[in-house]
């Protein structure tokens, strides 16, 4: 009689035997020679399990959790990283990063709006006042010129607008300047939970201006020069040719602007942040973007659009409004008598605009600044420090430094 247990693996079926013990019948050579195992009449009870005390048994296959399933609320893999501010503080997805510029809105609110609306009204007073008192009267072109004529009439009416409006073009510009430069002090405070208040983001912001000013230039002078260069051997050859030479230099030229720009969309806060030269921060930005040139192109592309659709929603009804309040220069427009509006409808569109740049502003320049800090944390694990500095426990002792480029 071979006695010795045999092994069999959880879920096997029972044994056969007719006392219904359930005990698994070993192996045993004989049964390969057709002859019938010698057992014992005599077994063992069937064995009773029972839970320990305070637990329940596992249920029955296909019905729930069973053994090696995780207990309920249970956490596997990373730990959830650390959010002491407006983003966690690991690598962002461009969801998080629209999310992070709306909460810095909606969680500092007062100081937001404070330096948006400052601003927005500053640059909407110029723009009313430039387009009142210094953009021409320009009549419209005359339904019986020739195309040629037409098109010139146009482009002499956009060079005289653009000249009058320079003034309140420079002024926005420098309004913006300053909005930017104040928004990325609060937003770099918002990723660390800290708030900021008016006076203080100023005090920070405030060394840093004309750098601003200068790297803002120098972008625009980059970008001005590529235009003209691919422009410029279309005009010089003229005709057929040339407008065809023209097109596709306009082209290039867009293309690579575009490229240089997105290249360069991290140099503003760079600068802010870490307190560099011009020159220092377009190398930094270049540095930052190098890889993930077309990631950044993308969330750039769709914020600008979301925000533009956001624009369209809040002026088209200002426009409505401006338009049915001031019908003697909404006439005289469609007569071709005239091509500007009055005090009521510059004032009504100009409310809009206001609203507009003070939601538009922090939203805009909040996935700049989040931009870079996710750089950052992918390339060079600013997430440790931006722990250590809010003071999160298992990240080190906090610095002295306040802001993420400190």
């Amino acid at each position: 009689m071979n006695d010795t247990p045999g092994w069999t693996s959880p879920g096997s079926a029972p044994s056969d035997d007719p006392n219904g013990s359930g005990v698994p019948r070993p192996a045993d050579p004989a049964d390969a020679n057709g002859s019938t195992p010698q057992w014992s009449k005599d077994q063992p009870p069937a064995g009773q399990w029972s839970p320990p005390t305070g637990q329940t048994p596992p249920p029955a296959p296909g019905q729930g959790q069973g053994w090696g399933a995780p207990p309920p609320n249970a956490h596997w893999g990373r730990p959830p990283a650390a959010k002491p501010g407006v983003i966690p503080l690991r690598p962002l997805g461009m969801g998080e990063i629209l999310d992070g510029a709306v909460k810095t809105l909606r969680t500092y609110w007062r100081t937001v709006l404070a330096i948006t609306v400052t601003v927005a009204v500053i640059s909407q007073i110029a723009n009313i006042l430039a387009q009142q008192y210094l953009a021409p009267d320009v009549p419209s072109p005359s339904p019986d010129a020739t195309p040629a004529e037409a098109l010139e009439q146009s482009l002499d009416a956009a060079q005289s607008s653009l000249i009058g409006l320079g003034p309140a073009l420079l002024v926005t510009l420098m309004a913006s300047l300053v909005s930017a430069a104040l928004l990325t002090v609060v937003i770099s405070r918002a990723v660390l939970g800290r708030p900021v208040s008016l006076g203080a983001a100023w005090q920070e912001a405030r060394p840093r201006l004309l750098q601003l000013i200068g790297l803002t230039l120098l972008l625009a002078a980059m970008s001005s020069a590529i235009v003209m260069v691919g422009l410029l051997p279309g005009l010089l050859i003229g005709g057929a040719a040339g407008v065809a030479l023209t097109l596709l230099g306009g082209l290039g030229a867009l293309v690579a602007a575009v490229w240089l720009m997105i290249r360069f969309s991290l140099a503003s806060p760079a600068l802010m942040l870490e307190r560099g030269g011009v020159i220092t921060s377009l190398k930094r930005s270049a540095k930052l973007v190098q890889g993930t040139w077309w990631r950044i192109f993308g969330i750039t592309i769709l914020t600008q659009l979301l925000i533009f659709i956001f624009s369209m929603i809040i002026a088209i009804p200002f426009t409505i409004i401006g338009i049915a309040v001031d019908g003697d220069g909404f006439s005289d427009m469609l007569s071709g008598t005239s091509t500007t509006f009055g005090w009521p409808f510059l004032i009504i569109t100009g409310i809009g605009g206001v609203i507009t740049s003070a939601i538009t502003y922090p939203i805009s320049a909040g996935v700049t600044v989040l931009l870079y800090v996710d750089q950052r944390i992918r390339r060079e694990a600013l997430d440790l420090e931006l722990g250590r500095a809010a003071g999160v426990p298992g990240y080190g002792p906090a610095p002295g430094t306040q802001t993420v480029g400190g």
